[in-house]
């Protein structure tokens, strides 16, 4: 049975047990001024449940019927890739909890979508985007998904992204996956969302979800949540477990949250961190996470900072160049010193990161497809190419060139890995970022964490015009981007990054912007 009409069968028998919040196919029919919740933050609900004026299924019956309404018809973002089928029973399990006085956890209620590379054990399927994992069923949840169930979420469903998390191939399209085809920029239609977490970054813009949960290599949180005017973190390797997440690189990954305001997402990181003995990044995060990151939220943050400004992008965009002086002029009137800074990273880092993923690709989609058990459609990354090369979809627009390398490579034994790894933790730590801010003695680094996003192209692929994500991405430092400006009404995000484990003078940062700028409009799904 084809996806679309999978997800349709679902919603008709969920339909008749929403209590609709909203009627209308898009922006223009009015269904966001229809929509109950639009804009809504964690504690709007939680204060709403609190005082009983509101149900978790209400709630989630809204969302599903708005998913319904914008992603799958009007507009068709093509955001969500699988809804929940349990959703319901959640909520209404939550609902009981709350009226016996055992509410509890910091996300009690809040709708959330995962990425769908992220492991679900329940009737949801985990498959990277890809026509190869249809219906693989993990036989455990991810530490993330567990985090998440903890605090008392809801799992509305699985986000589209670009295919085995922009990693596949040459001329790729962000936010294309067999499975899921294009999602779409909700602020202009025929514009790129960024990727790879395309469709968590969407759904949250678009108030399909109040949450998402996003993974990023190089930019695969911070560009979408750029592109698509959200906050988005990007967390210091370690801080949150990779565990039941499909890989791309030990060294790089990390999953975050992304939501539509500093404080939202805070919130999340809160309920996601802790040390996970499966994943050994993790035990260099004890002594260095918070359970409440709400702590650091400071209107006053940018005051008494020394910030350093990365001029690298500068020159590649006057409409960005602007839209940055503007931001560093408030920071400024803000009591932040800013510091110009020219280069970070020595030349040649990026493409040592280039020889770590592609050892560490082989090596952990190898692992995570053994672990999937007997029943793996796939068995390994030799299959998984054999696959694609059969396949009638998969490589219609472009080919699986990474992989084919990824194949390549040998164990990560080998002294060029080894070479590789030394040279890039070398070279964006102690010889980068780490030497800068010493040197400047900075609080942290902000740039633009990209250009105005770029019509959709499947064809010639992707067109970049600028971005500082490799920063942190190579060194596995944090990011966190929010909006910044919009230029001919594309939202555009300012970068915030430090050093490891420096999360809460981020937010600080980070939040002290945006109280003082107030800058995030929602999309209305222009042609």
């Amino acid at each position: 049975m084809a996806k679309s009409s999978r997800i349709k069968i679902l919603f008709h028998w969920l339909i008749p047990m929403v209590a609709f919040a909203c009627q209308g196919s898009d922006e223009k029919g009015s269904t966001a001024e229809k929509f109950a919740y639009k804009e809504w933050q964690i504690e709007d609900f939680q204060e709403a449940y609190a005082n009983g004026t509101l149900t978790v299924r209400e709630v989630v019956a809204a969302y599903l019927e708005r998913i319904e309404s914008i992603d799958q018809s009007g507009p068709e973002l093509k955001a969500v890739l699988q809804i929940n089928p349990d959703a319901m029973k959640i909520a209404d399990s939550l609902d009981r909890l709350q009226a016996s006085g055992e509410a509890t956890g910091a996300l009690f209620g809040i709708p959330v979508l995962l990425k769908d590379n992220l492991d679900t054990r329940d009737a949801m399927a985990t498959t990277a985007g890809s026509r190869a994992l249809a219906g693989s069923h993990p036989l455990e949840d991810s530490f993330v998904a567990k985090k998440l169930r903890q605090s008392g979420a809801v799992i509305l469903g699985k986000a589209n992204l670009s295919e085995w998390a922009n990693f596949r191939g040459e001329l790729s399209s962000s936010g294309w996956s067999g499975l899921g085809g294009q999602t779409k920029n909700p602020y202009f239609l025929d514009r790129n969302p960024c990727g790879s977490s395309s469709g968590s970054a969407v759904a949250v813009s678009a108030n399909l979800t109040v949450l998402a949960i996003g993974t990023e290599t190089n930019g695969s949180i911070v560009c979408p949540s750029h592109a698509n005017g959200i906050v988005g973190i990007k967390p210091t390797v370690g801080l949150i477990s990779r565990s039941g997440v499909i890989p791309i690189s030990d060294t790089q990954d990390t999953p975050g949250p992304m939501a539509r305001t500093v404080k939202d997402a805070a919130i999340a990181l809160g309920s996601l961190v802790g040390v996970d003995p499966t994943d050994e990044k993790t035990l260099a995060s004890a002594g260095n996470y918070s359970l409440d990151y709400l702590q650091f939220l400071n209107k006053d943050g940018l005051k008494g900072k020394r910030i350093g400004w990365f001029k690298g992008p500068s020159g590649r965009h006057f409409k960005v160049d602007k839209l940055m002086e503007e931001a560093v002029a408030h920071m400024k009137r803000e009591g932040a010193e800013i510091i110009p800074v020219e280069r970070i990273e020595p030349p040649g880092t990026g493409t040592h990161s280039l020889q770590v993923m592609l050892y560490e690709y082989k090596e952990g989609l190898n692992r995570y497809f053994a672990a999937l058990g007997p029943d793996a459609p796939i068995k390994n990354l030799e299959e998984l190419i054999a696959f694609n090369n059969n396949d009638s979809v998969e490589l219609r627009h472009y080919n699986q060139l990474y992989l084919e390398q990824a194949q390549e490579k040998g164990s990560l034994e080998e002294d060029a890995y080894q070479e590789a790894l030394a040279s890039l933790l070398r070279m964006s730590r102690e010889e980068g970022m780490d030497k800068v801010l010493k040197e400047h003695d900075l609080d942290a680094i902000i740039a633009p964490t990209g250009g105005p996003a770029w019509k959709t192209d499947r064809i010639n692929g992707d067109a970049f015009h600028l971005g500082s994500s490799s920063l942190a991405a190579h060194a596995g430092y944090p990011n966190v981007t929010l909006p910044m400006g919009f230029i001919d009404g594309l939202p555009v995000g300012i970068s915030i990054f430090g050093t490891a484990w420096s999360e809460p003078v981020l937010l600080e940062i980070a939040y002290g912007y945006e109280q003082g700028t107030q800058i995030r409009k929602p999309p209305a799904f222009r042609e």
